[in-house]
């Protein structure tokens, strides 16, 4: 399970971190610019070429005035296909932050989140989040919800809403669909590329997020800690260089290495490509399998931290130590499921292959650690290797 009790918020300039950290370890980390194309940002954005896909199918590149241009699909579930010209513009919302040598991916059918509900103006269902456990409140939220709802809309009604008063998640309705309007507005008046719409800064997310264990915000802006003054009743300290007092460039510079080192003497190693994320757990000479079983119950509590710290995406493939029989496997995919179960960005352990391995699908919403810190070497191609 994923618990923290600091968060710790560092600006510089236009870019920002963030850090979460649990009894001194940090948890996650992200970085991103307060003026970027971040994930649920909307934009007026210009379509600057209109290219062909696999099975007939249309993509756009659209400038939306990020570094490089981002890709938008012809074809989206829910809306009718668009058909549209170079030099057009179209209003726009991030789905996935730019990584890597690609461009930013975008969608029409905009989503606008709340603390209680995700207004969705091209939706047309009501969803309630499965982990309110509440029966009688599921039904009430969503009740109210359809009572005050219009025809042509949808809402998600999120986990938070659970212990909220229902009037306030009417309120929360009305001011959703305020913001909404706000976006048609400006885009009538806009020049292209333009941002309509900033999500939020990401640090009152992770407050909410962590409301029953979290204890401490740490700052570096006096502008930023009056406004965490409103939502958050713990300690909120201000420190001019709080990375340097929790250590944190220490322990990222230890979650940008290849290998993880176990305390039963087994080690974990990661590699990031292209195509996957490939996991391998070493035994380092364990062989007995009460120990071996043991052993990689520890790893897939490490490797379910090390997913959400260094934040691995896409395919994850996992090589665990000794046999990769389903009877041995069950306990330690339970685990892993256990672990990554209040995951923001939805790990699922999709199960066992029939080589052996471990799989995990984990959606793409940030680029990984190793890519905000580093470069692809453009002697080796990536690869790390060095020729004789």
């Amino acid at each position: 399970m994923i618990t923290a009790d600091t968060i710790v918020y560092e600006k510089s300039g236009t870019d920002a971190c963030l850090a979460l950290l649990d009894n001194g370890q940090l948890r996650e980390f992200n970085i991103f610019k307060e003026n970027g194309a971040a994930e649920g940002n909307v934009y007026l954005g210009r379509i600057t070429k209109k290219i062909p896909l696999s099975e007939d199918k249309t993509g756009f590149m659209v400038n939306i005035g990020d570094s490089e241009d981002a890709f938008m699909s012809a074809q989206e579930k829910g809306l009718l296909e668009v058909n549209m010209t170079e030099g057009q513009c179209v209003v726009v919302q991030v789905q996935k932050e730019a990584h890597a040598e690609k461009g930013a991916k975008l969608v029409r059918a905009i989503q606008i989140p709340g603390t209680y509900l995700v207004y969705r103006p091209f939706g047309s269902y009501i969803d309630v989040s499965q982990k309110i456990n509440d029966d009688e409140k599921s039904q009430e939220l969503y009740s109210a919800v359809a009572k005050n709802a219009n025809a042509q809309e949808g809402w998600v009604v999120r986990t938070a809403a659970a212990n909220a008063d229902i009037n306030a998640v009417i309120e929360e309705m009305s001011a959703l669909r305020a913001t909404y309007e706000n976006i048609r507005i400006k885009a009538r008046s806009a020049t292209a590329p333009a941002l309509l719409y900033a999500k939020e800064n990401p640090l009152f997310d992770l407050i909410r997020r962590f409301k029953d264990t979290l204890t401490t915000v740490v700052v570096n802006d006096h502008n930023l800690e009056d406004k965490v003054k409103n939502v958050f009743s713990g300690t909120i300290r201000y420190t001019a260089d709080p990375s340097e007092e929790y250590g944190i460039q220490d322990m990222l510079q230890k979650a940008l290495e290849k290998t993880v080192y176990l305390p039963s003497g087994g080690q974990i190693h990661i590699e990031e490509t292209r195509a996957f994320v490939a996991i391998d757990v070493d035994s380092a000479g364990i062989i007995a399998r009460g120990q071996t079983d043991s052993l990689n119950r520890e790893a897939a509590i490490e490797i379910a931290r090390q997913i959400i710290l260094r934040n691995l995406s896409g395919k994850i493939i996992i090589d665990f130590a000794g046999s990769s029989e389903y009877r041995f496997m069950r306990d330690v995919m339970d685990v892993l499921s256990e672990e990554l179960a209040a995951d923001p960005q939805n790990a699922r352990v999709l199960g066992l292959s029939k080589a052996g391995n471990v799989e995990i699908l984990r959606r793409r919403k940030h680029p990984t650690l190793l890519e905000q810190f580093s470069d692809e070497c453009p002697t080796c191609g990536g690869t790390g290797r060095v020729e004789p």
